[in-house]
């Protein structure tokens, strides 16, 4: 049924011919509302919606201002006409008005080939704003007003909407993706039998995201949307919610533009953990699955959220998975780029952490002490050294006896090492005298 309903959200709106003259007799002027009787007003409203519903061609704006102005002006007479509540909307007015805004809304997005020269600092702009801002404002009215009744209103915001809307969060222009956000919001908010519909489309869409195209503009604003959704699971938690954290929400760590949605996957993430601790050890191991090998600057964003999940992890679940996830820190301590040794240090700055660390310290600072005194003798950033320094004097607070015992430890490794290099350096010193020899008796031979 899903792959149905996905087929009919792709079909293409019809597109104007730009090298055509404007039809200038298919947009007639209408009288305002207040120059007409109160019992014309309905019928007038569905004139001026079928005024609305006609395509302007803002690729060629000059042939075509009559037009585009007229519509404007429509769209916002619509819009105060609503908005006064003069009159309320009949089921046949609802349908028509729907039907505008699908029109209107409802297109084929430029590829993102065409857009790929634009200036980050310049973000695309959809050329027909002046008209889908209104028609956006309208469809947010009509969605978020008490007098819409949900039950009538499904009929026409139904499964189909729903997935063409969300659709649309692919546009590039985030004046756009800001409207859908709202929008969808509001839609979950209103229609609850619309919501296992709209977490299941979220889902498809991720999933589209992560294993095949790895190219979406409105990954954020979904995430937003989902914070809010997530904020309200009540407990204890469905498996379905268990299933989306672990299929869409930690996979969502892989792709290589992660940093552009990392704020608010961080933020639903957290909301799983604070609403169920035992999701802690989970999500620490997910992290740990998908952690970066070559992006120092994705590694700086991981250890940040690493930070904030450890902040809400209790001592029952933290030494499940303490083991692999120290000798990770222990790597990142000695990393060459600074940032990441100095995410992983700032950790010791959380008291809860600190403490879950001193309640473990038997099985952690084994792991982490030769990063830190390899910190401490060779690290290139002087930061790095003060900070690995105060490491240091916390992990000896917590147990000096135990300290004294890894620097020991530390210590024979070391001389350990020592003795191994030498002796490598002797026999390959013997390999080369038994060549050189070989190779004079040889020159003696050929002689």
């Amino acid at each position: 049924m899903l792959t149905k309903i996905i087929k009919r959200g792709h079909r293409k709106s019809p597109k104007p011919d730009s090298e055509s003259q404007p039809p200038w007799n298919s947009m007639e002027t209408l009288p305002l509302f207040r120059d007409v009787a109160v019992s014309e007003r309905p019928s007038l409203f569905l004139r001026k919606l079928q005024v609305c519903s006609f395509h302007c061609d803002f690729s060629n704006s000059d042939k075509w201002a009559r037009e585009i102005e007229l519509k404007r002006q429509t769209l916002l007479e619509v819009h105060d006409f609503i908005e006064s509540g003069s009159g309320k909307l009949t089921a046949p007015m609802q349908e028509d008005f729907i039907r505008m805004v699908s029109v209107n809304i409802f297109r084929c997005l430029p590829p993102a080939s065409d857009l790929a020269e634009l200036d980050d600092d310049e973000p695309y702009q959809e050329p027909s704003w002046p008209h889908l801002q209104i028609v956006y404002e309208l469809l947010l009215r009509y969605i978020a007003s008490s007098e819409t009744d949900a039950k009538l209103a499904k009929r026409y915001i139904d499964h189909i909407f729903v997935l063409r809307l969300m659709e649309l969060f692919d546009s590039e222009d985030p004046r756009e993706r800001e409207y859908l956000k709202t929008l969808l919001h509001r839609i979950y908010g209103k229609f609850m039998v619309h919501r296992p519909f709209i977490r299941k489309a979220m889902n498809n869409v991720f999933y589209r995201f992560i294993f095949e195209t790895q190219k979406h503009c409105g990954i954020g604003e979904l995430l937003e949307i989902l914070g809010s959704i997530i904020n309200g699971f009540a407990l204890p938690m469905k498996e379905e919610h268990k299933l989306f954290l672990v299929r869409a929400l930690i996979p969502l760590h892989k792709p290589n533009c992660f940093w552009a949605y990392h704020h608010q996957l961080a933020y639903c993430i957290i909301q799983f953990v604070d609403k169920d601790y035992h999701l802690a050890e989970l999500v620490i191991r997910g992290l740990l699955k998908y952690w970066p090998v070559t992006n120092c600057q994705k590694e700086v964003l991981f250890l940040a959220e690493l930070e904030e999940v450890l902040e809400a992890t209790p001592a029952s679940e933290f030494h499940r998975c303490m083991l692999p996830l120290f000798r990770q820190i222990g790597r990142c301590l000695t990393s060459p780029h600074f940032q990441v040794a100095q995410q992983a240090l700032y950790l010791w700055n959380s008291e809860h952490i600190v403490n879950l660390i001193a309640q473990n310290r038997s099985v952690i600072l084994p792991l982490i002490f030769d990063a830190l005194e390899r910190n401490t003798q060779g690290h290139w950033n002087q930061g790095i050294h003060d900070l690995t320094a105060n490491v240091r004097k916390i992990c000896q607070e917590m147990d000096s006896e135990l300290f004294k015992e890894c620097q020991e430890q530390y210590f024979k490794k070391e001389t350990r090492c020592r003795e191994l290099e030498e002796q490598r350096e002797l026999t390959w010193k013997r390999i080369e005298a038994v060549a050189a020899t070989a190779g004079a008796e040889d020159m003696v031979l050929v002689n």
